[in-house]
């Protein structure tokens, strides 16, 4: 991956480009290109990171083999978003619909669908949707069996802050800046697919305040996240023609697919299960071990086993990103969130080290409690603090911050910390949030929103006020300075 660093100012900030996944169309090829930004003091870079996820594909499916044999919006203020039910406060503990993991061993197989769990399969038609469709059929799965929604493709697509067309395709960014910033999902009947539509004004189902990004798991890691959370979200290579009745990578009678060479990722996948004892002899090109994910297609039933297939554990491409929504709350569980980046994590910036301060300014619309935060964490085993600046008239102001809680994070992802003692805020209040936060090994830790391509032109920093601080003494403007948005989110009840 190609990425820049450019020595801004005396305080010199570098600004990265994000670790994300290529963006996917989901019958061929997907947006993948590598673009820059021009005309900006600090040179950032469009993701490309083939070289990573090509590297971890292949990585994750030599450790599978080992493990099998071992085991068998675009407004231009800061936006405020109030949850559709606004009546009915719930404490903590209440409102999570995660299931807790269960005990014992893994078994040998398991499969959403024998509990109950498996989402309903869609077809993506001639449109560049599978991350889309995956990604709400990921969401389906991670409440059933209690509940039973069935989210739309179309809005997810369509309806996101991105100038993307449908045609292009998208990546998890994309749906992990639609989700946590409550622009969806909206349920399929409000919003149905395939009528080239999507309707205004629609207001999410459910609200998402947690997507963890497992980078590089180990077959056991994938196997607990789908039984804890009913699937797993991830991509492989696949297209019409790998999958075509002649293809060397797919048996059509066993629908049995692996490809053993490694490719880059350009189709969108979910996982719900497993099999340690699907024959090795299944597949086209034999493996050298048994064992495959059961996988659910976006092609609709006429593909696969009533769109089931089986990816073998040797499959070099499967399982090197994987993203869990491991939390789902209802759609009431607070009042509103105030956000500046509609469009999500598109870089990273620091001041090259992996420690860094960051912070927003908002206004409160009227009295309330400040309940949550909400940030991305862009290195594995982060650590956070939080603080709260009650009164903030300018940068001098962060010297008079209110230590809040800390905590830690396992994995790359956004998520939604909860206060454990609320914040009273009056109608007009400047405050300010601010965190620290720590990613060991992985430089320049803040996720920034910005201009990074033709996709991302509704980015605007007017009207938003974030900060950066090495040290948490000095303060530099993010969309003074460098033209970037801080990913910092508050709820309010």
């Amino acid at each position: 991956m190609r990425t820049a660093a450019v020595w801004l100012t005396a305080l010199a900030v570098v600004t990265t480009l994000a670790a994300a996944a290529p963006r996917y169309a989901g019958q061929e090829h997907g947006r993948t290109e590598t673009d820059q930004l021009d005309g900006k003091a600090a040179a950032l870079e469009r993701s490309s990171t083939t070289e990573t996820e090509r590297s971890a594909g292949e990585e994750a499916a030599q450790e599978r083999s080992q493990a099998a044999e071992t085991e068998q919006s675009g407004g231009k203020a800061a936006t405020l978003k109030r949850s559709s039910t606004t009546e009915t406060e719930q404490s903590a503990g209440e409102t999570s619909i995660v299931i807790e993991p269960l005990p014992g061993q893994l078994p040998v197989r398991w499969f959403a669908g024998d509990y109950g769990r498996q989402p309903t399969v869609k077809d993506q038609g001639k449109y560049g949707t599978c991350w889309a469709i995956t990604a709400t059929s990921a969401l389906e799965a991670a409440l059933l069996p209690e509940q039973r929604m069935v989210f739309s493709a179309d809005h997810l697509s369509r309806s996101n802050a991105f100038t993307a067309d449908v045609a292009d395709g998208g990546d998890y960014l994309m749906t992990l800046a639609y989700l946590s910033g409550w622009q969806g999902p909206v349920t399929e009947e409000e919003d149905p697919y395939g009528d080239e539509y999507s309707p205004p004004g629609l207001r999410a189902a459910i609200h998402v305040q947690e997507v963890q990004i497992l980078e590089r798991p180990e077959l056991a890691q994938i196997k607990e996240a789908v039984r804890r959370y009913g699937s797993v979200q991830t991509s492989l290579y696949l297209n019409r023609t790998t999958t075509a009745a002649d293809s060397l990578y797919y048996n059509e009678t066993m629908s049995a697919y692996c490809v053993p060479e490694v490719h880059e990722p350009n189709h969108e996948t979910l996982i719900l299960g497993w099999d340690d004892h699907i024959s090795r002899f299944c597949f086209r090109q034999t493996p050298d071990q048994d064992g495959a994910f059961i996988c659910q297609n976006t092609w609709g039933t006429e593909f696969g086993d009533d769109g089931i297939f089986y990816v073998s554990y040797a499959d070099a491409n499967i399982g090197g990103t994987c993203l869990v929504y491991s939390g789902i709350e209802p759609a009431d569980n607070y009042r509103a969130v105030y956000q500046t980046d509609d469009c999500g994590w598109q870089g990273r910036q620091g001041y090259d080290s992996d420690s860094c301060w960051f912070a927003n300014v908002y206004t409160a619309a009227e009295t309330e409690q400040l309940a949550a935060v909400g940030f991305y964490a862009t290195g594995a085993n982060a650590s956070y603090e939080i603080y709260l600046v009650p009164e903030f008239s300018g940068a001098e102001s962060f010297a008079e911050r209110v230590f809040l809680q800390s905590g830690a994070l396992e994995h790359v992802g956004y998520y939604t910390v909860r206060l454990e003692q609320p914040q009273r805020l009056t109608q007009g209040q400047r405050f300010a949030v601010a965190v620290r936060m720590t990613t060991p090994g992985v430089n320049n830790p803040v996720a920034v929103e910005y201009q990074a391509d033709e996709y991302t032109e509704n980015v605007v920093t007017s009207g938003k006020e974030g900060y950066l601080s090495r040290y948490g003494d000095l303060w530099q403007n993010t969309e003074a300075s460098f033209g970037t948005n801080v990913c910092l989110k508050v709820y309010t009840m």
